[in-house]
């Protein structure tokens, strides 16, 4: 504990200057480019409720409830609304949160759900506002961990306001099944608070401390009254405490809406939006411009810190099997001080639970996915911040410092939690069989009846992971052996089909076996996918699978192939969407497999790939989106691609090159530098590339993440002709 107290405040301070490089930027309206009504139909998941920048708090309409369709509460299609609830979900599979319903109405019994004009609903980054039938006019606006709303009651109706805390975003029904405990009460004559025990996705309690801005005339069973409107708008703010009690909850009510102004809060949420998104500057079209935007807005909802005012951040939220592939490495660019804190939120739950996080909500693991891919994150940072090129080259004496030396314990105390994750077996871990893995270097199907192939190749891959960190910390024995680990991949791959396929534990292959089963439960050997998509998940060894196809060309024909299979899939699998052939863009376990193309000196097929999944799956819409944005995920992959680079291997800080999709974007980096990206003679014609530079060098492949750092000029030279 002792060292990392000194080492956190370390980890921000090497990037304060990128905040002292906005603060000083001038002001522009990035915020009017984001629609946020952009993947809230189909299979996106999105909302359009009010937030800030990583706050707890997202403050908005539920349309539907109890069903995969509403993991967000919310989807456009929908032609009521069941209130307003304090938290929402970004893009996920599962549904949860939902906290502290309010629902305003003028009639004499409380509805179900009410009717509303939807040519009035309205939505920014940090705003939302809508007009339900009745007349009765509600708007939205948000701090870190507190909501406000402004309920326009028509002049001369009766203003009466539901508090519901049995209601929760959940697959359940009824709603309130969720709901474990409710100790709610009014307090005084203005206002309400109570603590809420709920289990849903996760087992978790909050408070929350709700005050009104004139007293109610009576209240029976939550429901408040407050008598004739005079036409003067009832102002409503809510706080939630994630961890503490309803004390703390006032706390954050006090410190960050301490009056009753809701234009005022509305307008410093709209800035911290627009400081938030003003790290890239974008040229292009309208439509490039709100796509960008809102992928960054969507990027910037999550994770979430959930502590209180005034005390240390803590994020939660961390949906890692997803986010490690794009959303992280994204972060380490565009908000470093912010990357350097969600690291220290993953080491401090691993010091909660016994383990590295999985997929934290609310401080909890639900343990939903596979892999550890927070050791992934940690890791990737761990290589760019401990071994950064500034600490080398612009301080030589910085070995030396006390500085240092806290830095290199802080790491070192974070490759011991890594490697016990990975070794030992802890209590609750319903999915790690450490014993299994090392007895046969595979999950065989017999024993591990579902996800077994995923399980091994995402275990191998984390295994990889840690191995670079053992390596750099001098602990040459574990290295080797996670090194060994890593390459359990090839225990799963059929040379004579060219695929991923399960084992048994005697070593015998599945029999009978079909590449494009998708599934949930025993006889699935993928985790949403199958073995096409999943037979490319070796992100730490390209080369390996390339020699493992049989070469080059043998390699190139089995991707092209891939992308020329019909569009169809055995099974049901609601993840599995987006496809080009058997490519899933939908879901996260393809999002790289596109730019194995640049590796195997393809660069023309990337490009044509990167642009018909822009052109098919990101467009500025309700149904945009082919499938969950996955707390940002989605929307990284689409910034990074829109830029030209992409973590192929998200740890390490390598970036392929792709086809930039954007004429020019200007990133402000730490330091007060800029790395600026031209895409030259960008078209819908010029889509290929004819040559890439970096500061007037030419680049082939790839770039570095310390190249990036260091500012200039990336250029890609488009043209409309493919290389023969």
């Amino acid at each position: 504990m002792k060292n990392r107290n000194r080492i956190a405040p370390f980890l921000c301070a090497a990037w304060g200057s990128l905040a002292l490089c906005a603060s000083a930027a001038e002001a522009v309206g990035y915020c009017a480019y984001v629609d946020p009504f952009i993947g809230t139909a189909g299979t996106g998941h999105t909302f359009p409720s009010a937030c800030v920048p990583f706050g707890l708090v997202q403050a908005g309409p539920d349309t539907g409830n109890g069903d995969w369709a509403h993991c967000s509460g919310y989807s456009y299609e929908d032609k009521s609304i069941f209130g307003f609830s304090q938290t929402h979900l970004n893009g996920t599979g599962c549904p949860d949160l939902g906290d502290v319903r309010i629902l305003p109405f003028a009639a004499e019994s409380v509805p179900g759900s009410v009717a509303y004009d939807k040519a009035s609903e309205r939505a920014k980054p940090g705003f939302y506002a809508v007009t339900l039938a009745g007349g009765v006019r509600v708007e939205a606006s948000a701090t870190e961990r507190c909501a406000i709303y402004r309920i326009s009651y028509p002049k001369g109706a009766k203003g009466r306001l539901l508090v519901d805390p049995h209601w929760c975003i959940t697959r359940r029904q009824p709603a309130s099944d969720c709901i474990r405990s409710v100790d709610v009460a009014p307090d005084g004559r203005a206002g309400v608070s109570g603590k809420v025990a709920v289990n849903n996705w996760v087992e978790r309690t909050y408070a929350f401390k709700m005050e009104f801005s004139r007293p109610f005339l009576s209240e029976k069973d939550l429901v408040f009254d407050f008598g004739e409107s005079s036409g003067e708008p009832l102002v409503v703010k809510v706080a939630l405490s994630a961890l503490g009690g309803v004390s703390d909850a006032a706390r954050n009510l006090a410190a960050e809406i301490p009056g009753w102004d809701f234009d005022r809060v509305a307008a410093a949420a709209d800035a911290k939006w627009s400081k938030m998104l003003s790290c890239v500057a974008v040229e292009g079209s309208d439509d490039q411009k709100r796509n960008f935007y809102t992928s960054l807005y969507h990027l910037f909802i999550q994770p979430n810190n959930i502590a209180d005012a005034g005390h240390k951040p803590f994020y939660s939220t961390l949906s890692t099997w997803d986010t490690f592939r794009a959303a992280h490495p994204l972060y380490t660019i565009l908000v470093p001080e912010k990357a350097a804190e969600f690291v220290d939120s993953m080491l401090e739950q691993g010091r909660r639970t016994g383990y590295l996080p999985i997929w934290t909500l609310w401080g909890r693991d639900n343990q939903c996915m596979i892999g550890t891919h927070s050791i992934p994150v940690i890791v990737d940072w761990f290589l760019k911040d401990y071994f950064s090129r500034k600490e080398r080259k612009e301080h030589k004496d910085f070995a030396d410092s006390a500085s240092f030396a806290a830095k290199k314990q802080y790491w070192l105390a974070a490759y011991e939690q890594i490697k016990e994750t990975l070794t030992k077996r802890h209590e609750g871990r319903y999915k790690e069989r450490w014993d299994l893995l090392d007895r046969h270097g595979y999950y065989p199907y017999d024993v591990i009846r579902n996800e077994s192939v995923s399980r091994t190749l995402e275990c191998a891959y984390d295994d990889w992971c840690a191995a670079q960190m053992a390596a750099k910390l001098g602990h040459e024995e574990d290295a080797e052996f996670f090194r060994r680990r890593s390459e359990n991949w090839r225990n799963v791959f059929d040379p004579s089909l060219g695929l991923m396929r399960s084992k048994d534990s005697k070593g015998n292959w599945r029999d009978p076996f079909d590449p494009s089963a998708v599934g949930y439960g025993e006889g699935y050997d993928f985790t949403e996918g199958n073995s096409y998509q999943y037979t490319w998940h070796v992100m730490q060894n390209p080369d390996g699978l390339v020699a493992a196809m049989g070469g080059r060309e043998a390699f190139v024909k089995r991707l092209d192939w891939l992308f020329e299979r019909p569009e169809v899939v055995k099974g049901e699998v609601f993840d599995v969407t987006g496809l080009i052939g058997q490519y899933v863009h939908g879901n996260e376990p393809s999002h790289h497999v596109i730019y194995f193309y640049t590796l195997v000196g393809e660069r023309d097929k990337a490009a044509r790939r990167v642009r018909d999944v822009f052109d098919r799956f990101y467009l500025p819409k309700p149904d945009g989106l082919c499938g969950n944005d996955d707390c940002g995920q989605m929307s990284a992959w689409y910034v990074f691609s829109a830029l030209g680079f992409y973590p192929f291997n998200p740890c390490g800080g390598t970036y392929v090159l792709g086809a930039p999709q954007i004429p020019k974007a200007t990133i402000e980096l730490a330091g007060c530098k800029t790395l600026t990206v031209v895409a030259n003679n960008l078209s819908v014609e010029n889509r290929y590339v004819k040559s890439v530079t970096f500061n007037g060098k030419p680049l082939d492949k790839t770039i570095e993440h310390a190249d990036l750092m260091s500012g200039g000029e990336l250029v890609f030279e488009m043209t409309n002709a493919a290389r023969r």
